[in-house]
């Protein structure tokens, strides 16, 4: 799917500029029946293979930030409406309110399709808008609070009835306001991180888009972290490490090579599990492909932690966090 005007990005120009003269060359060539321009179209083709495989091989770290922020990949909504039959959104936190930011609720997961068993899940993650009407609704997918206190309660109701947790994670980051900092913002990101450490039920985590510091962690403890492919994770963005580095955003694409953001540098490290392939051109040229791959490791990997004991599951999530990083002690 050749993306809209609109939300193209600098790097896929040249591309879309052969794509489109390859579709008006297939109109022509079919509109008028006197002229075969069958052996042009296919060299034109190939050119644009190969300029697919060669842009989308060679991307830099803040090409793949810039793809995993796309408004047309698939959000946490469409990954439940597509994997999940039933779906039951529980609101508020039963404390101050409800955080349209992340959505969560019970859910029957689709494991028939990807070559497993249907079963009960808590499935929940952050939410962004498509317009500017829903997209200040949810705040961009910025948390508040309540929406990790939210979190919590449903993963609490998830160990109560031992149903799995998966969480979609993509948001830029938790909400900095001011009525943030007043209701706790860094005391319920981090009763969270204490309490999913030690949930007696397995925990998928699923990174599909952007992954920005404690605004992410505060729904990603879990036993298999799984990352997409040209999303990112890590404890800042590029924007904001370049205006404290050198008190400006015009370093940020510096600062994204610096801070080893992507899939390929975090399973190097050892944060996250697996890769889940994406569409060449990244997951916003098609949302069901990568939604089925998605769907697909999911149902592999509950099906591989499924079976663990509460007391081992616990055990090897906490160790997994521990061993995390490294210190290097200078004489």
């Amino acid at each position: 799917m050749t993306p809209s005007p609109q939300y193209l990005l600098d790097f896929e120009k040249p591309l879309v500029e052969l794509e489109q003269k390859l579709d008006e060359m297939r109109t022509f060539d079919t509109e008028d029946a006197k002229v075969d321009l069958s052996r042009e179209i296919a060299a034109l083709e190939a050119r644009v293979d190969e300029l697919r495989a060669s842009i989308y091989r060679n991307l830099t770290r803040w090409q793949r930030v810039q793809i995993a922020r796309h408004p047309m990949r698939p959000y946490t909504l469409d990954y439940i409406e597509a994997m999940t039959e039933d779906f039951v959104e529980l609101h508020g936190d039963r404390l101050y309110g409800d955080d349209p930011a992340i959505v969560g609720g019970f859910a029957t997961f689709r494991g028939a399709e990807y070559g497993g068993v249907d079963r009960s899940v808590m499935i929940m993650g952050h939410q962004k808008g498509r317009d500017m009407k829903s997209r200040k609704y949810r705040r961009f997918g910025m948390p508040n609070p309540e929406g990790y206190r939210k979190a919590l309660r449903l993963v609490r109701l998830a160990a109560k009835f031992n149903r799995p947790v998966i969480t979609l994670l993509d948001t830029p980051g938790a909400y900095p306001g001011l009525e943030a900092e007043e209701r706790c913002q860094a005391e319920a990101i981090a009763k969270n991180l204490f309490e999913m450490a030690r949930l007696p039920v397995p925990i998928v985590v699923v990174i599909i888009g952007e992954g920005a510091s404690g605004g992410a962690l505060g729904i990603g403890i879990g036993d298999r972290i799984l990352m997409l492919e040209n999303s990112w994770y890590s404890v800042i963005s590029p924007e904001s490490c370049s205006q404290i580095l050198w008190r400006s955003w015009d370093y940020k694409e510096d600062a994204a090579q610096s801070l080893k953001l992507t899939a390929p540098d975090l399973i190097e490290f050892g944060v996250i599990d697996r890769i889940v392939k994406e569409p060449e051109g990244g997951a916003h040229r098609n949302p069901a492909a990568t939604i089925r791959s998605v769907g697909t490791v999911i149902e592999e990997t509950l099906a591989e932690i499924g079976g663990t004991a509460p007391e081992d599951l616990v055990r090897k999530r906490i160790e997994k966090f521990e061993h995390m990083g490294s210190v290097r002690i200078d004489p």
